[in-house]
């Protein structure tokens, strides 16, 4: 791989997650004619109906399969493996998404980032860590990525953090103890961030005579997210994390991300990504509510 393509790897993700065009940082990236309708389909995965998305995500990563190894075989794979985990597309569709970035690693590896594992290696490692998928490269780099995973969620396991909600009261993570706290990191810009907002209002009034506090902390602007919440009729308490430093603290770097904490204040259950609400639910009966 050229050097610089460790970076060009993660902004051509960025660009197809957000539906723009596909550019380097110092050039067009140029996709092959049997390229082009695989990033055409990913583009597009989000408006594919969840009842046809497993199927429509597994045919894409077998077609990533089928391409020669190269740099854009790489980004298409990691690209792929960043949409799979936006709801519940069955485990059948991750191992297929996770099977195809691990064999482009293995045919194409990559250089480390600036002494770090090169952002292939960290997807897949959470595809492992996370979504609980046979996932593994025999890469140096793959072993840093999962041993920061284990160091991150040490550090989820210990936090603790005061913030504001809208209407000026402080919560205090560690106060809580004795409730089942379910913390979303989530913004206003982000589709899959709000296609879980209606499950969480309905979990967190379900639940709460069973002790639940739903707690979502966004790094926006007051501006930006008060009517926002108004507008959607959110009544569980919307934290701000100005400048973002209790996301950093929770080594959140994409979102919606989702914590849950049991009465005792133990980390019991997380999501990198959107939940539905059974996965929800199968999050905190980790924590005693059924």
């Amino acid at each position: 791989m050229k050097p610089g393509s460790a970076a060009r790897i993660a902004i051509a993700i960025v660009a197809v997650l957000c539906a723009l065009p596909l550019f380097s940082a110092d050039h067009p990236i140029t996709w092959t004619d049997q390229e082009k309708p695989i990033v055409d389909a990913i583009k597009h995965l989000r408006q594919v109906s969840d009842d046809q998305r497993g199927k429509v995500t597994r045919d894409i990563a077998a077609q990533i399969s089928a391409l020669p190894a190269s740099d854009n075989k790489l980004e298409l794979a990691t690209a792929l493996a960043e949409r799979s985990t936006e709801g519940d597309f069955g485990k059948e569709t991750l191992q297929a998404v996770a099977n195809t970035l691990a064999e482009t690693l293995r045919q194409h590896p990559v250089p480390e980032d600036k002494g770090q594992p090169a952002y292939p290696y960290v997807e897949l490692a959470e595809l492992s860590r996370y979504e609980h998928v046979d996932a593994s490269v025999d890469n140096q780099q793959f072993k840093a990525a999962m041993a920061q995973l284990e160091a991150d969620d040490q550090r989820r396991a210990n936090a603790n953090f005061t913030l504001t909600d809208l209407q000026g009261q402080k919560w205090t993570l560690q106060s809580l103890h004795g409730k089942v706290v379910l913390v979303n990191f989530w913004a206003t810009w982000c589709p899959p961030c709000r296609k879980e907002l209606p499950d969480l209002e309905e979990l967190s009034h379900r639940f709460k005579d069973q002790g639940l506090v739903v707690l979502a902390i966004s790094d926006e602007d007051l501006a930006k997210v008060q009517p926002f919440v108004a507008e959607h009729k959110l009544t569980y308490p919307v934290l701000l994390d100005a400048g973002g430093k209790v996301g950093k603290e929770f080594a959140v770097e994409g979102i919606p991300k989702s914590f849950v904490y049991d009465r005792e204040g133990k980390l019991v259950a997380q999501a990198i990504d959107m939940r539905t609400q059974q996965q929800f639910l199968a999050m905190l009966a980790q924590a005693g509510i059924k």
